[in-house]
């Protein structure tokens, strides 16, 4: 199979990019989208040229580092997949792909389509936590949890960090991210110590970084790989005016 990628390259946060066109060929079907990547940059190394620098780890759907936009969707156009479960038989012989980095505020490109997302782990620095007693673990029946709140919770749990709902969303929200880490913590009797001020510091937190504010297009959980659900984002709109009204009175 033989393709034409168009590519976002930026030298660095302060270069300005633009879109480079290469051509890739024999191609199998059925290697994954990352490896078809491998591929041009081992051919660029070849040449004595620059590689194209982006995020992967584990190439499993599990890291949420993959991060790229293909063809204008966050991941490419499978539905909750991550970049590098989706596979090139998704494609035809003569394709033209785009491909970009995230875009958003938030995610200021460090170089071609690698961003840099530390402005979630601020949001999870800033109450994604629970305190608990050092010692012995606890004895696990000392704490019963209904078999459907822990499903629920971790469901909330499987959010892996990747940022697609904040390059999707037109306001760059993270609002999916930071509500399924706020519910998950919020349903569990060990999140209760920090509940009030856990959800104040985390929504300010993610204010203090730039991400925009959730107009509930749904667009995040068309795109998220872990299929968090939007009623995430309602727990957390709860827990929040909770809080304050807490507060108030």
């Amino acid at each position: 199979m033989n393709l034409t990628l168009k590519i976002w390259r930026q030298e660095g946060p302060e270069a300005k990019g633009k879109m480079v066109t290469y051509k890739v060929s024999d191609i199998s079907k059925d290697m994954s989208f990352l490896e078809m990547l491998d591929v041009l940059n081992e051919d660029l190394a070849t040449k004595g040229e620059r590689t194209v620098e982006f995020d992967h780890d584990c190439r499993e759907g599990i890291c949420g580092q993959c991060s790229l936009v293909i063809n204008g969707q966050a991941h490419g156009h499978e539905s909750h997949y991550t970049t590098c479960q989706t596979h090139m038989r998704s494609y035809k012989d003569g394709d033209v792909i785009f491909i970009e980095p995230f875009r958003a505020k938030s995610f200021p490109v460090i170089r071609d389509l690698k961003v840099d997302r530390s402005s979630m782990d601020k949001i999870i620095q800033a109450g994604g936590y629970i305190s608990s007693f050092t010692g012995m673990a606890p004895e696990a029946n000392s704490i019963p949890i209904h078999h459907e709140v822990a499903e629920s919770a971790f469901d909330s749990a499987a959010c892996i960090g990747c940022g697609a709902c904040v390059a999707t969303c037109k306001n760059s929200s993270a609002a999916l991210f930071l509500s399924a880490k706020i519910s998950h913590l919020a349903k569990l009797p060990q999140g209760k110590v920090e509940r009030m001020e856990r959800v104040v510091w985390m929504v300010n937190a993610h204010d203090d970084e730039g991400f925009g504010s959730c107009t509930n297009t749904g667009a995040c959980a068309m795109v998220c790989p872990q299929e968090v659900d939007l009623l995430d984002i309602t727990r957390m709109n709860y827990e929040y005016n909770r809080a304050l009204a807490t507060v108030r009175s």
